[in-house]
C-alpha cells in the first residue's frame, strides 16, 4: 500500500486548522503521514494541532519562510510515495485521497492528480460555485491561460515528479548559502508559485497533469483584505512573467500578454465574488487591453465576467443577494452537472 505524505503549512490558521486537520485524519485512505510545518506561527494554531492524539502526525518547526518554503521543507522530510498539500483553512472530502491514489495507480503517465474544488466562505458555507477546469490534455499553452489545479489543496503528486524538477535556489536568487534542493520557488512567497511549478513539470519532464471530475476539495474564500490580496496577486503575475523569460523554452507568440490578460480576468472574478464592482470592471478593462483576443479565445467566460461586473455595479446593494441567486443559479447547476457526470471541459 502506497504511503501518502500530507503537508500542511501552519501559520495564523487557529480559526480553521482543527477542521482542516480533522478532514485529513478522517480520510478513508488511512496509510498516511501528516507533516505539520510550523512556520513560526504567532497564534495558537500549533497548540490546537498538539491536541490531536494521532501517531501519524509529525510537527516540524522552522523560522518563517512562507508557503513555498514550508512546502519545500515538507517535501524534503516526507517519506511517502505520493505527496499531498492542503492549506490550513481548506477542507477535504473524506474520500479525496482514496480517489487520487486510485487515479495515480491506474495512470502510469500521470505525475500530478488533482480534483475539482467547491468554494466555501469563512464559516464553511457552500458559496454555490465550483472550479471546473478541463481535466485532460493540459499543455503549457493552457496553463498560461488557466491554472486547472486551481488552488494549493487540490493536488496529489508522485515523489518522482519532485525529483525531476529539483533545482538549486542559487539558480534564481542571490542566496548563495542555501544549498538544499528546492521544488517550489521561494521567490513566490504569496502567489504564483503553483503555476511556476506546473509549468516546469510540463516543460522539463515527461509527466502529465490530469484531473478527476469530483469536487473533492473545499476551498475557503476570505473577504478580508481584498485589495491587499489583489495587489499581491497582481505583483505575483508580473513576477511569473519575469521568471518565464529566463526559461529559454520557446513559448507561443504574445505569451506575456496572454498570461497577463487571463490573470487579470481571474482576479476580476475574485473581485466579483466579493462584490467589488469597480475593481472588477477595472481589471476586466485591463485584461482586454492587454490581449483583446481573450474575447475570441474564451468568449463565454470573458463576456459573462464583464457583464457580471457591470450588473453588480448597477444593481442596488439591498437587491444584490436576490440578484445573485437568480443570475448564479444556472451556472451553479451546470457546474454541479460537470462534477457529477464527469464532463471534461
Amino acid at each position: 500500500m502506497k504511503l501518502v505524505s500530507v503537508i500542511i503549512l501552519i501559520y495564523n490558521s487557529e480559526k480553521y486548522i482543527a477542521a482542516t486537520l480533522e478532514s485529513v485524519l478522517s480520510q478513508t485512505y488511512h496509510h498516511i503521514e501528516v507533516l505539520l510545518i510550523d512556520d513560526s506561527s504567532p497564534d495558537k494554531s500549533i497548540e490546537i494541532c498538539q491536541q490531536f492524539n494521532d501517531q501519524r502526525i509529525r510537527i516540524i518547526r522552522q523560522q518563517n519562510r512562507g508557503l513555498p518554503g514550508a512546502r519545500n521543507v515538507g517535501i524534503r522530510q516526507a517519506q511517502g510515495d505520493y505527496l499531498a498539500f492542503i492549506d490550513g483553512d481548506d477542507l477535504w472530502r473524506r474520500d479525496k485521497l482514496e480517489h487520487h491514489v486510485n487515479h495515480l495507480a491506474n495512470s502510469a503517465e500521470v505525475g500530478v492528480s488533482f480534483s475539482r474544488s467547491a468554494f466555501i466562505d469563512e464559516a464553511g458555507k457552500f458559496l454555490g460555485s465550483y472550479q471546473t477546469p478541463k481535466l485532460k490534455g493540459i499543455t503549457p499553452s493552457y496553463l498560461m491561460r488557466c491554472n486547472p489545479v486551481g488552488n494549493g489543496s487540490a493536488a496529489v503528486v508522485r515523489r518522482e515528479v519532485f525529483a525531476a524538477i529539483a533545482f538549486s535556489p542559487r539558480q534564481y536568487s542571490d542566496n548563495r548559502h542555501d544549498t538544499l534542493d528546492c521544488y517550489f520557488d521561494e521567490q513566490f512567497r504569496y502567489s504564483g508559485g503553483d503555476v511556476d511549478l506546473w509549468l516546469r513539470i510540463l516543460l522539463q519532464t515527461k509527466w502529465q497533469i490530469e484531473g478527476i471530475p469530483e469536487a473533492l476539495t473545499l476551498y475557503r474564500v476570505h473577504s478580508s483584505g481584498l485589495s491587499a490580496q489583489l495587489d499581491r496577486q497582481l505583483a505575483a503575475g508580473e513576477q511569473l512573467i519575469a521568471k518565464l523569460r529566463t526559461y529559454g523554452t520557446p513559448l507561443e507568440p504574445n505569451w506575456e500578454a496572454v498570461i497577463r490578460a487571463y490573470h487579470l480576468r481571474y482576479l476580476a472574478r475574485s473581485a466579483i465574488r466579493w462584490k467589488s464592482d469597480a475593481i472588477a470592471i477595472q481589471l476586466m478593462h485591463q485584461a482586454i487591453a492587454s490581449y483583446w483576443r481573450i474575447v475570441l479565445e474564451s468568449p463565454r467566460q470573458t463576456v459573462m465576467t464583464l457583464i457580471a461586473a457591470y450588473l453588480l455595479l448597477l444593481v442596488p446593494r439591498r437587491l444584490r443577494a436576490h440578484f445573485e441567486v437568480i443570475v448564479g443559479q444556472p451556472t451553479t447547476i451546470f457546474q454541479k452537472l460537470k462534477t457529477r457526470i464527469g464532463i471534461q471541459n
